[in-house]
């Protein structure tokens, strides 16, 4: 491994778009420059092939691309007609916008907790929230398990947990996308799957953009009316309130170019992650990754002892090497969500978790000696 001295004040990319693009940015600017002497800007030829490889990819029927992940799962809460007087169950250990779209329809998110091992959503801990939202008079109407990090949610679980009780199984796979369940893709799983192609995803553009997976057509004719505005016959017809939720034909172009390399950077991103645990086992907890699935390692997440995340942080900040934490502070404690049910009135292991995990460098071409200065920066930090 590396030493201090060796050049150690160089900062390291936390996520390396640079190198992706050293490998495609001359596909990616010719793609780009179709688009831009054709002028179709809105709706080119370029969004029809990216949903038609999408869904291929995924094993699914049917993709609809879309403007961001977050309209991908509000999407499909307006097409499905949650309203005021649902329930709608959320891990609280996620970003905001998988909660955020529940309100935007008059619903209410009943948050979950997660389990100790993969981080993902707790199947007790639903049936839990279920019991609750029922006892608050609310109707149990979907569930959005979270594939955390790249790996799927115990869908084994949750699958049944929603055939009783009558849920939408609706799938966010905006940092999972590319995983596998029982050798099913995300996206392949449940009613239908949400995802993001924010740049910094396993699969990103050079801009927001998202999509929605399924095999239900009638569920794509709505969902394509929704996403521009309502419309029926034409955009002058509106037969339902809609939005304005498209993908850009230049983001699509750009995703054509990325989803060609997908497998090859997913593969990539797997032996960075094992190489990362077999040299950080001894000094953190490493992810544990459940046998029947696949990650694609959206983030590189360690678990620490509390009280010692801040002091790693500004030590490896010191070494140039970046880090991140998801998330300091649960859904459900969050000041604009806390007066939201949830499954108890504390998530134990959300709010451990929110104290004791940080994220290293994670990225397709992250190469050995870069992986061992990050190690060796980790190893004396927690030595100190």
């Amino acid at each position: 491994m590396t030493s201090p001295a060796s050049g150690a004040s160089a900062p390291i990319a936390f996520i390396d778009l640079a190198a992706q693009r050293a490998r495609i940015g001359g596909r990616v600017d010719d793609a780009v420059q179709a688009v831009l002497a054709s002028c179709r800007f809105i709706n080119g030829p370029e969004v029809t092939e990216f949903e038609q490889k999408l869904a291929a990819f995924a094993g699914a029927k049917y993709a609809v691309s879309c403007s961001s992940g977050t309209d991908a799962l509000a999407l499909l809460l307006m097409a499905w007609g949650v309203k005021a007087g649902d329930a709608v169950f959320c891990p609280a250990f996620t970003f905001c916008a998988t909660a955020e779209v529940v309100p935007w329809v008059g619903a209410t998110p009943v948050f979950v907790d997660v389990k100790e091992d993969t981080f993902n959503m707790d199947p007790e801990s639903l049936e839990q929230a279920i019991q609750v939202a029922i006892e608050q008079g609310l109707d149990p109407r979907v569930v959005i398990p979270v594939d955390l990090f790249g790996q799927p949610a115990d869908y084994d679980a949750i699958l049944p947990i929603a055939e009783k009780y009558g849920l939408k199984v609706l799938c966010d796979t905006a940092q999972g996308f590319g995983g596998t369940w029982n050798n099913r893709r995300t996206g392949s799983i449940g009613d239908a799957t949400a995802t993001s192609f924010f740049p910094a995803k396993p699969l990103g553009a050079y801009g927001d953009g998202g999509a929605i997976l399924t095999d239900n057509e009638e569920l794509v004719t709505i969902l394509k009316s929704l996403r521009e505005h309502g419309q029926g016959v034409d955009k002058y017809q509106n037969v339902r309130i809609g939005m304005t939720a498209r993908l850009d034909t230049i983001q699509a172009a750009v995703l054509l170019e990325k989803l060609a390399i997908f497998e090859e950077e997913i593969a990539a991103r797997e032996k960075v992650a094992r190489r990362y645990n077999e040299l950080l086992k001894d000094v953190a907890g490493v992810p544990v990754v459940d046998p029947r699935a696949t990650s694609v390692w959206a983030q590189y997440t360690i678990r620490l002892a509390p009280g010692v995340r801040d002091g790693l942080a500004e030590k490896l900040k010191a070494e140039g090497v970046p880090t991140a934490v998801y998330y300091r502070l649960p859904m459900h404690l969050q000041p604009a969500y806390r007066h939201y049910p949830s499954a108890g009135a504390i998530l134990p292991v959300c709010e451990a978790l929110a104290e004791e995990v940080i994220s290293l460098p994670m990225h397709a071409y992250l190469d050995e000696a870069t992986q061992d200065r990050v190690v060796d920066a980790v190893k004396r930090a927690l030595a100190a």
